[in-house]
């Protein structure tokens, strides 16, 4: 009996794992029940998936490592502007380690003022700043035509552009943190305060009427086998510009989600965690029977936004490739092929033929479409501000850097005019990135990158389990 026992639990326990791989076959192949052709642009996921594995993947991977954009300043303590505090997670899990100042390459934090130009800090300069732990003194070593040009960035205010509500680096409150020592992964943060942030993001930033309801929202009220249908009927009416605002949410929530079932604490003992990919969750989060056909719905979103911040790459790289501009810490060595590695990732982006036509959007009449535009940028700058809210410190942490780096991929991409026209060799007005937008531009479409790297690895593991 206990065999025949055993023998069934094992199959129940197979057909999630069958349904979900034929699902996922269907995504990661592009056949049968999701199509390969993405909604709203003229690319298929066969594509994003080889283009993902033999060319970005591995790169992005070696320039997250490099120390221009391992460290990443963040201010944690900024309280919610929405609702009272919660107060944070007191799992171990949720706590971020902060970096040591001693610990930063000098030429980062000497850069707040300068951004990149390695012009401003010689080598020998820079080991007095150092001996001396007077950072301020790099200025005085500029020219005086340098320092107008720098005075100038600082009085520069592009928050018409912004789509994020950035951090002010200047406060007491805002930390270097090394982001390589504190990876997104699951911590044990869940529950009334999670879902609170996201379904204030849903609810209340994309553009849905009250009496419309999200599929698995737990407040919607019970529609007999409506399934989320008229959710979707709904959102097909919208204009392209709202349609793609909700599937651009919608994709950073399942690549979130992806990150945590990748790295998933699995056991610990004797106080050594083993972290890795946890297939139940998985299947929980994106199975089609679990989530009412919501999972694969999702994970095209992912896709469609990894061609958004992919399109921003590709249109950002005339920025990068001037000589004006340097990954500048202080090791020129380093520095060098840190902006050598970036531009031959740039290079990767340009060669990718199925961009997403960023033009299509904003091209009704002048009025209307600046109206749009600016209702657009004010939504998601509302949701940077959301992540203020979530209780777990390494969850705002990553939540934060991923928002910015899509808000900044969306500056870019409204910004072409002015990045067409950048001067060679000097600052310009027009268009700028701080380092932090850098930072965090570079580090969120390396988290999508993964996503996708995941999924694969994800196929591999639900077939063994079939």
């Amino acid at each position: 009996m206990s065999g025949g026992s055993g023998g069934r639990n094992a199959a129940a326990r197979a057909r999630p794992a069958a349904r979900l791989l034929a699902v996922l076959g269907c995504v990661l192949t592009a056949e049968a029940q999701l199509t390969g052709v993405l909604d709203d642009c003229l690319c298929d996921i066969e594509s994003i998936d080889d283009f993902n594995t033999f060319k970005i993947f591995p790169k992005i991977q070696k320039l997250q490592e490099r120390d221009y954009f391992r460290y990443y300043k963040v201010n944690l303590k900024r309280p919610c502007p929405f609702w009272a505090d919660d107060g944070h997670c007191s799992i171990k899990d949720c706590h971020v380690e902060p970096c040591p100042e001693s610990k930063i390459p000098v030429g980062i934090k000497a850069g707040s003022s300068n951004k990149y130009s390695k012009a401003a800090n010689n080598s020998k300069e820079l080991e007095d700043c150092e001996q001396a732990n007077k950072l301020g003194a790099v200025n005085s070593t500029l020219s005086n035509q340098s320092k107008e040009a720098f005075i100038d960035w600082a009085r520069y205010d592009d928050s018409q552009d912004h789509f994020c509500e950035l951090d002010d680096e200047r406060s007491p409150d805002a930390q270097y943190v090394d982001l390589l020592l504190n990876p997104e992964r699951y911590t044990g943060y869940k529950g009334p305060s999670a879902w609170r942030v996201w379904n204030s993001i849903y609810e209340e930033n994309c553009f849905k009427p009250r009496s419309v309801y999200r599929p698995l929202n737990p407040l919607a009220p019970s529609r007999g086998g409506d399934d989320g249908e008229s959710f979707y009927t709904w959102l097909e009416g919208l204009c392209l510009e709202k349609r793609v605002f909700y599937k651009l949410i919608s994709g950073l929530h399942a690549s979130i989600n992806l990150h945590l079932c990748a790295n998933y604490l699995l056991e610990e003992t004797w106080g050594k965690p083993r972290w890795g990919p946890n297939v139940k969750e998985f299947t929980r989060r994106f199975d089609p029977a679990e989530t009412k056909g919501e999972g694969p719905r999702r994970l095209k979103n992912l896709y469609f936004l990894y061609l958004i911040e992919l399109r921003a790459l590709s249109k950002v790289a005339p920025y990068f490739e001037r000589a004006v501009v340097d990954l500048y810490t202080g090791n020129g060595h380093e520095d060098a092929e840190s902006k050598a590695l970036l531009l031959d990732i740039f290079r990767d982006t340009k060669s990718f033929h199925m961009h997403f036509d960023e033009k299509s959007m904003f091209a009704g009449d002048k009025k209307g479409a600046k109206s749009l535009k600016e209702e657009f940028r004010l939504h998601f700058k509302n949701i940077s501000r959301i992540m203020d809210c979530v209780g777990c410190d390494k969850c705002r942490l990553w939540g934060k850097l991923q928002t910015q780096g899509l808000g900044t991929a969306l500056k870019i991409l409204f910004s072409e005019k002015e990045i067409q026209s950048l001067p060679e060799n000097s600052p310009s007005k027009g268009f700028q990135l701080t380092r932090q937008e850098i930072v965090a531009l570079v580090n969120a479409f390396g988290r999508l990158s993964t996503s996708i790297k995941e999924l694969q690895n994800f196929k591999v593991l639900l077939q063994q389990t079939r």
